[in-house]
């Protein structure tokens, strides 16, 4: 079997379904781990689907994916406007990532409008909630099968 598509989330995701739901909507990240699984195996993949409030155990999975992903799911949180140590990790992946934002970041406040890490991307899905995640697998499995042409 393939690799597994790693989802990495990033600080105070933890809390989604809670946290103003009318931003990130209601599902939990539970349900969006066990929409991933699903959406993963109807390609044939696997996921591995982790969260964390520290920028530097991110980091580490970030570079651990380089080694056992074939591709990698990043919802940065907070991080995804600041970090350029998640930045620099995911280019030296040198595999696909695919960033993800549940609100439509466009439409909020101007700090939020901008990335660091999606330099390092080779797509952004923002404003889609939960769906977003399971875009992003879309996107991933459609990659693989142009590598295996």
């Amino acid at each position: 079997m393939a690799q597994p598509i790693y989802v990495l989330n990033g600080p105070n995701l933890n809390l989604i379904g809670t946290r103003e739901p009318e931003l990130y909507g209601r599902h939990t990240l539970a349900d969006i781990e066990q929409a991933v699984a699903a959406r993963a195996k109807s390609h044939g993949l696997e996921s591995v689907f982790r969260q964390s409030n520290q920028e530097g155990i991110l980091v580490n999975w970030v570079q651990e994916a380089r080694d056992n992903a074939m591709g990698l799911i990043l919802n940065a949180g907070a991080y995804a406007h600041t970090s350029i140590a998640l930045m620099d990790a995911c280019r030296a992946l040198a595999k696909p990532v695919v960033e993800v934002h549940l609100s439509n970041i466009f439409r909020r406040e101007h700090f939020r409008r901008r990335t660091t890490i999606s330099e390092a991307c080779h797509g952004v899905i923002v404003g889609f909630g939960a769906q977003g995640y399971l875009l992003a697998v879309d996107a991933l499995a459609a990659m693989a099968k142009e590598l295996q042409k």
